[in-house]
């Protein structure tokens, strides 16, 4: 596989080796010594699955210590816009983003370390999205930021009249006014 290091360092962006023929192809999609090998150890414990259609905007999501969650995304069918934002406090890559089409063609997957806001908006007529956590969801501790927050300068690439958005993701605070993780202290880690 190839392991690329986007904007922000912490945020990897992996290639599997796809093995093709006539019949289809075949790739790895989670090997945990090629992932650690390239600088990606999680002890991941979940795998979700979504389905949804195009304009659906979730995000942009994480979870408060000691339930914070690193994420390995990737795209099954369909194409997404997946963001990645630091919300460590004090990082000097603090409130900028990664943002990388996953799509069932392209098989990319993106690492979302922990300290990171995640989100996507859905680029095709509806997508398959699925998720490794290396912890448990909680949600008491589910936090999120606007995706519309203009310090963030996230193009979503959608003509905002076309977001379908949950009602909780309406409500998301300012990242200035947003609980955040502290860079120096490392509690995103706990």
């Amino acid at each position: 596989m190839n392991v690329i290091p986007a904007e922000i360092p912490d945020v990897l962006i992996v290639e599997p080796k796809i093995f093709g023929d006539e019949r289809g192809y075949f790739f790895e999609s989670w090997n945990k010594a090629a992932f650690e090998e390239a600088g990606i150890r999680c002890e991941f414990i979940q795998d979700n699955e979504s389905r949804s259609r195009f304009g659906v905007l979730r995000g942009l999501h994480y979870q408060a210590a000691p339930y914070t969650q690193a994420k390995l995304v990737r795209v099954i069918r369909g194409a997404v816009l997946d963001v990645a934002v630091d919300i460590r406090k004090g990082s000097p890559t603090f409130g900028k983003h990664v943002a990388v089409e996953l799509s069932g063609e392209n098989k990319r997957q993106l690492f979302v370390p922990r300290g990171f806001a995640h989100g996507f908006v859905v680029l095709s007529d509806d997508v398959v999205f699925a998720y490794k956590c290396d912890n448990r969801y909680a949600p008491s501790h589910e936090r999120g930021i606007a995706w519309n927050d203009p310090a963030l300068g996230i193009d979503w690439r959608v003509h905002v009249d076309k977001f379908i958005l949950s009602p909780k993701d309406t409500v998301n605070p300012l990242l200035s006014e947003a609980e955040v993780f502290d860079f120096h202290k490392k509690d995103y880690l706990a």
